[in-house]
């Protein structure tokens, strides 16, 4: 029993849960008319660096633009030590190198939304451009991937120094359990969505675990020579939900942690 208890202050899996559901949970004052998330940094296709970000609610639009991305760091940064310091992180150098991170990310995912780089049509008609390259927003994810290649390769040093808080698995798994928790709730609010998801999940089940899954391991496995190691995130990245899957996958067979980030960055 005292080993059961223990695990769920010392896994990172549960911590994982503890700090998504916490999140989620004080999206549920929303109920009572109070948006007490409403504070947290949006960012949008820019040309003005002025209109780059804004509070992600319009009850809170009064509030500076900078000021939104100070509290999301601040907001952030005090979850995620609680957890850091239950996993047995030290909490300054993982104060420190959480703050770096986020900046960087932050950075890179701002510069994604570049009008030029992120603008699909309709939002390059809205801001006059005759042309874009149509990344969307997420051209902000490879940046903080070119970054990341970028330190860990020329800067040994600072990635050494980041080590405290280079967490992506937990990260992507408490953005798993935030994602699933709001699916939950809007299949609860419509019946003929939640009919549609089970219809469709018990197609995708068939579909991804006896065809796609099987398929893709095969392949890795007999033409390209991956260990299984590797072949079974692979597989899962694949066929079922990507970077999730590939997560999940590589957790279920205990893989080394770069096995599902590197499949993950695929």
């Amino acid at each position: 029993m005292d080993q059961a208890k223990s695990k769920l202050l010392t896994s990172e899996d549960w911590w994982s849960v503890w700090v998504g559901l916490f999140i989620f949970g004080l999206t549920a004052f929303n109920l009572f008319g109070l948006d007490v998330l409403g504070w947290a940094v949006k960012n949008t296709e820019w040309l003005d660096p002025g209109k780059a970000i804004s509070a992600v609610s319009s009850d809170w639009s009064g509030i500076y633009a900078p000021v939104t991305v100070v509290i999301t760091w601040l907001f952030m940064l005090g979850v995620m030590s609680v957890g850091a310091r239950f996993l047995g992180a030290n909490a300054r150098d993982f104060a420190v190198s959480f703050s770096v991170i986020f900046w960087i990310s932050f950075a890179c995912w701002t510069l994604g939304h570049y009008g030029y780089i992120a603008a699909t049509p309709e939002v390059a008609q809205k801001l006059g451009l005759g042309w874009s390259l149509k990344l969307t927003g997420e051209a902000g994810l490879i940046l903080a991937l070119l970054a990341g290649l970028a330190v860990g390769n020329f800067f040994p040093g600072l990635a050494q120094k980041l080590v405290a808080a280079t967490r992506p698995e937990w990260y992507i798994k408490t953005a798993i359990v935030i994602m699933g928790a709001g699916l939950g709730v809007k299949a609860a609010a419509s019946t003929g969505l939640a009919g549609a998801i089970i219809f469709r999940g018990f197609c995708a089940i068939i579909e991804a675990y006896l065809i796609y899954w099987a398929l893709v391991y095969f392949i890795a496995r007999r033409f390209f020579g991956f260990s299984r190691e590797w072949a079974a995130p692979l597989a899962s990245g694949v066929s079922i939900c990507g970077v999730s899957a590939a997560i999940a996958t590589g957790a279920a067979i205990r893989a080394r942690p770069v096995v599902p980030v590197m499949v993950s960055s695929l």
